[in-house]
């Protein structure tokens, strides 16, 4: 595929500014950003115009391999970030779902365990990737660190899609969580007895902690709750988890039996 370099002078007849084109459709003309002086009047002007028509010869060579690339699983070495920061931003940017924090977090956590600005794509080998598991894993407890690692992953499988490895540093490398590692701790009856006698200066924060406590609900699915989630016998509740977004059925412990007549 050919492209076409055409140029135009300016108003004052100072510069010639150059474009691309490689048809005559709509998008097959772009402006290049590059231009020359038409009468350079010093050994400044005739050096920038040298390297301007150099420039302009690599633009036109980097727009025919472009053209070239479509449809092809191929990109073009010019179009590779020299950062591999950049391209897990990027590809965080791109591929973010409301309600789910696992990639974000993990170039997060990504870049707190790369400790530079700057990391160059040959420097992400299979050992490399192994050091941000053990990372990972040396940090936080249950799910998260695989949640994290399976995040990286894809990047990683991204990456190597759009030729930045010639094989994926982690494919073999499976994601792994610290099940179990630190039991979390429960409220023991006694402890629970205590609170209630414990004053507390909002009533809201009381009801809604005992609340908590007797159906096993989050604060954030709490406070969203209405009275069009509760069955008509008033000792049910069908709700939607802010954090997982999935539906569940809830039967109320026997304390919470007043709400069937608080209905309205």
């Amino acid at each position: 595929m050919s492209i076409n370099i055409s140029s135009r002078l300016s108003r004052n007849k100072e510069k010639v500014y150059y474009t691309a084109s490689w048809g005559k459709g709509s998008g097959q003309r772009i402006a290049t950003g590059i231009f020359t002086f038409t009468r350079p009047i010093n050994a400044t002007q005739r050096k920038h115009n040298r390297e301007a028509l150099h420039f302009l010869e690599i633009k036109r060579s980097q727009l025919t391999l472009d053209r070239q690339a479509i449809g092809t699983a191929v990109l073009p070495t010019h179009r590779l970030k020299a950062n591999f920061l950049d391209f897990y931003q990027d590809f965080v940017r791109d591929n973010r779902q409301a309600g789910n924090r696992h990639l974000e977090g993990s170039f997060l956590h990504f870049k707190s365990f790369v400790k530079k600005l700057y990391l160059f794509p040959i420097a992400v080998t299979e050992e490399f990737a192994t050091q941000f598991q053990k990372y990972l894993l040396d940090h936080f407890n249950g799910d998260t660190p695989a949640n994290y690692f399976s995040r990286f992953k894809k990047v990683l499988k991204a990456a190597t899609r759009q030729g930045y490895f010639r094989f994926n540093p982690a494919e073999f490398i499976p994601a792994k969580g610290n099940r179990n590692k630190i039991r979390k701790d429960h409220l023991e009856a006694e402890e629970y007895i205590q609170l209630l006698k414990t004053p507390c200066l909002n009533e809201e924060v009381r009801e809604s902690f005992l609340f908590c406590c007797y159906t096993g609900m989050r604060w954030c699915d709490i406070r969203l709750l209405e009275w069009r989630h509760i069955g008509k016998d008033g000792n049910t509740a069908v709700i939607v988890q802010e954090k997982t977004k999935g539906e569940h059925f809830i039967t109320f412990h026997p304390m919470l039996s007043p709400l069937s007549t608080n209905g309205g």
